[in-house]
């Protein structure tokens, strides 16, 4: 392995090294079913299937399915291809919490008869008040001296749905006086009747995550548990529940805590995501404006570009913020060095060629990707009328405007020298049209004469462009923290997140499949939707390019 290393591949290396686990390497990515992932679970995926490849060891997807209320084939099916897309497979190795409900069961009887847990028929309300808070040590509950014997009657009796649902729960026997909360004689089960996806109606009790995560990993021989460092707090029950049930520690999974990816301009809690949608605040998970991986991959972001960002953000103890226009940064690095550059015109001005023929056609030569000699040429039909963008033409430009301007000489993409003579106006002022004339000895954008003109632009054939929607996706909320200080993060949703025009494109652009992104040269990336059909093209903008021009320059 590279001498940089981040720290949790430095514990990594040296259980190797030093033959821990018989120098395996056994990881596992365990998302809890009740969503579609996003770009903030992507950091744990990389580093989660990236360790394991590094060190020829193997992860394993395991889904927690111990909340029957929330989870669905939909959310898991989903987590699964997204996974896939950023280039793991995941489908090597799937595991379930609930196939482990019966060990699971088998453990906490277990712990019964070792004293190390007994029921409690506290309601979560009282329950509260006997636990204590971080001024007040906890006090013994109704119950915590029941026998073996009584425990295992009700603890049986509670899988048998002879209680209602929160009428009592499991609890850990551990230290009610712990400054760690999580430590005070947790909930190790709870009673909650709902159909599971995969069981059905078979369990009617369902084990708490902080007890039922160290016992999946242990079940799988998992050999590094990596967590967020929310769990870090969480960690001495880890370590409780395997100590309790006889687990050697230097042949049992270890905790290690990383900090979790956040980044501004938007939302990852699911439960704010949910409310996004089912309030149609966006139109689905796949929605472009959210952060989730499927609706990253309907925007256009490359899973390449992900996998660079979550590199790049690195793996720290630190918890932080990520601004946004990094993974713009690292999504216009993937899709430059890929995409084909095409012309489109997204704010159409007719230009009219006056000394064009009127019945001529010409195909001028174009490069498909400068960065990639490979990609080829194609051609571009050129007449007399065209689009141009109308920020193109001013008036009366400022110093340092190398645009078309009145009396002005500009170079077309791929195509001729052409000089405004003449603008026309509607009723209001503004202009509708430009009368230009081009010089045909510049075909291709030099002057044999030798002489020079300072800018380019982007055009259309107006009698063979294909008209496409395009969808003008900008940032989902008006502020780089939503939510935060306790402001409802509704109040902060951009109304200009999303703009829908109709654009003017070469027509090459009409062959492009949904799914292929391109980049619209001088205006962005874009990639085709799949609501594209019936020869109607959609195209979602991915990311915007950086324009070189500033007034002034």
């Amino acid at each position: 392995m590279s001498e940089n290393l981040d720290f949790i591949r430095e514990i990594v290396d040296t259980d190797v090294k030093n033959g821990k686990h018989g120098g395996k390497v056994i990881t596992r990515f365990p998302p809890e079913p009740n969503g579609y992932i996003h770009i903030g679970h992507s950091k744990a995926i990389c580093l989660d299937f990236g360790v394991a490849k590094e060190y020829n060891g193997i992860c394993n997807l395991r889904f927690d399915d111990t909340n029957p209320t929330k989870e669905s084939t939909e959310y898991m099916e989903s987590i699964i291809n997204d996974i896939k897309w950023l280039g793991f497979a995941p489908e090597e190795r799937i595991y379930y919490a609930s196939d482990y409900f019966e060990k699971m069961y088998e453990c906490a009887v277990e712990l019964i008869k070792k004293g190390l847990a007994y029921v409690c028929d506290l309601s979560a309300d009282e329950w509260e008040k006997y636990r204590g808070d971080s001024t007040r040590p906890g006090i013994e509950p109704p119950g915590r001296q029941r026998s073996i014997e009584e425990n295992l009657d009700l603890f049986t009796r509670m899988r048998n749905g002879e209680f209602e649902d929160g009428a009592m729960v499991l609890r850990a026997r551990i230290d009610l006086s712990s400054p760690n909360i999580h430590m005070r004689d947790p909930a190790l089960y709870r009673i909650r009747r709902a159909h599971h996806f995969r069981h059905g109606d078979k369990w009617c009790i369902y084990p708490m995550y902080d007890y039922a995560h160290p016992l999946e990993d242990a079940f799988e021989g998992v050999t590094h548990s990596l967590c967020t460092l929310e769990f870090e707090v969480h960690r001495p029950l880890y370590d409780w529940v395997l100590d309790a049930l006889g687990y050697e520690v230097n042949n049992r999974p270890r905790q290690i805590e990383f900090s979790r990816l956040n980044i501004t301009d938007t939302v990852m809690s699911k439960r704010k995501l949910l409310q996004l949608v089912t309030e149609k605040h966006v139109s689905n998970w796949d929605d472009p404006r959210m952060p989730t991986i499927c609706g990253l991959r309907r925007r256009g972001v490359p899973a390449e570009a992900i996998r660079n960002f979550c590199a790049m953000v690195g793996i720290t103890k630190v918890d932080g913020i990520t601004d946004s226009a990094v993974l713009d940064y690292c999504t216009r690095e993937v899709l430059n060095a890929r995409c084909r550059r095409y012309l489109g015109v997204l704010d159409p001005l007719k230009v009219t060629i006056t000394n064009y023929p009127e019945e001529g056609i010409a195909d001028l030569d174009a490069v498909n990707n400068p960065e990639d000699p490979a990609a080829g040429s194609r051609k571009i039909p050129f007449g007399k009328t065209l689009y141009i963008e109308k920020s193109d033409f001013m008036v009366e430009p400022p110093k340092g405007y190398f645009r078309l301007a009145p009396g002005k000489e500009v170079r077309l993409r791929y195509g001729y020298f052409i000089k405004c003579e003449e603008y026309v106006t509607d009723a209001n002022g503004e202009v509708i049209e430009l009368k230009c004339t081009f010089d045909p000895a510049t075909r291709g954008g030099n002057a044999p004469d030798g002489r020079k003109v300072k800018g380019t632009i982007h055009w259309v054939s107006a009698d063979s462009a294909v008209e496409a929607e395009v969808r003008l996706y900008d940032k989902l909320f008006t502020v780089q923290a939503p939510g935060a200080d306790g402001v409802d993060f509704l109040t902060q949703l951009n109304p200009d997140s999303l703009k829908v025009i109709t654009g003017y494109l070469e027509p090459a652009l009409g062959e492009i499949k949904p799914g292929e992104s391109v980049q619209f040269e001088r205006i962005g990336y874009f990639c085709c939707d799949p609501d594209s059909k019936d020869g109607k093209q959609v195209f979602n903008r991915t990311v915007t390019l950086k324009d070189s021009w500033k007034p002034g320059k």
